[in-house]
């Protein structure tokens, strides 16, 4: 009877307000405090990537999520009753030690802050670093994800791109299509300019200004070589440059300018005996 007196009272303690109250908080935390989190989360990227631009967003919404998680946490754990001077001061060596054995991310943390301040591109672009091509899904801390046209995820850390050369393709709102165009020596130029002309005039998302430019390239080895340069909205760009240089296939049959192929001349010099050439007949 004792003993069960005794554990009544145990639990009888164990279940009084001062006990649960605590228990009911961390609950109420956990159970309300996180969903708003990530509300609110949401909502300032969304707010933020409408009035500014998707990067700002994202990195103001994970900043709101994470900062939040770190607060519940640390509220839940004062509310358990622990002392959270001893558990800062063993973080901060912890956090010492990975940093040491850790330099690689922290080179990639910095260089990831001078990438979200300097902008060299931004969520949506459409960058090429060394040989990969593709759109910028989100800049992070440590590395930025790209998606490639041909729908592969590349993440490359962010010390790599502070390092190299970047092409931002989609930073302005306007390209320009360098179109490589080849005729034969007997051609008249001035016509096959007209044509071009012709050509980029009447393409419908072929931009007039700034107007497109016919450059001679060189005397080719067959050929007299141009460039074609048409300017069209980042949208449109490949459109353009596809559509127009079938426009320039059609047209030149039409108007029966040659395209011609690489040929090759054999000369054996004055002082040589000539080549013999000997047809067989192929018999059965």
């Amino acid at each position: 009877m004792e003993s069960i007196s005794i554990l009544g009272w145990e639990l009888k303690e164990f279940l009084s307000p001062e006990r649960l109250l605590p228990f009911v908080r961390v609950i109420f935390l956990v159970l309300i405090g996180i969903p708003v989190v990530y509300l609110i989360s949401k909502a300032s990227r969304r707010y933020l990537t409408r009035r500014f631009s998707a990067q700002q967003g994202m990195i103001t919404g994970k900043m709101i999520k994470y900062g939040g998680l770190v607060i519940i946490f640390i509220m839940v754990l004062r509310e358990l009753g622990f002392e959270l001077a001893p558990l800062l001061g063993a973080a901060g060596i912890v956090g010492i030690a990975i940093g040491f054995a850790s330099q690689t991310s922290v080179s990639n943390v910095i260089s990831g802050l001078f990438l979200i301040a300097e902008q060299p591109f931004v969520v949506g672009d459409v960058i090429r670093a060394g040989s990969t091509t593709g759109q910028v899904l989100s800049i992070d801390i440590l590395s930025i994800k790209l998606r490639t046209f041909d729908n592969q995820f590349v993440r490359i850390p962010n010390e790599t791109i502070l390092k190299s050369e970047v092409v931002n393709i989609t930073r302005f709102p306007i390209r320009r299509a360098d179109l490589m165009v080849s005729v034969a020596y007997k051609e008249d130029l001035g016509r096959v300019k007209q044509i071009l002309k012709e050509i980029a005039r009447q393409h419908p998302l072929c931009l007039q200004e700034p107007e497109p430019l016919i450059i001679f390239e060189a005397f080719g080895a067959s050929s007299i070589d141009l460039k074609f340069a048409v300017w069209a909205t980042k949208e449109d760009w490949l459109k353009v440059k596809n559509e127009i240089q079938e426009e320039i296939k059609r047209r030149f049959d039409a108007e029966g300018i040659e395209i011609p192929f690489p040929h090759l001349s054999i000369y054996t010099g004055s002082e040589s005996k000539p080549l013999a050439v000997e047809i067989v007949e192929k018999k059965g």
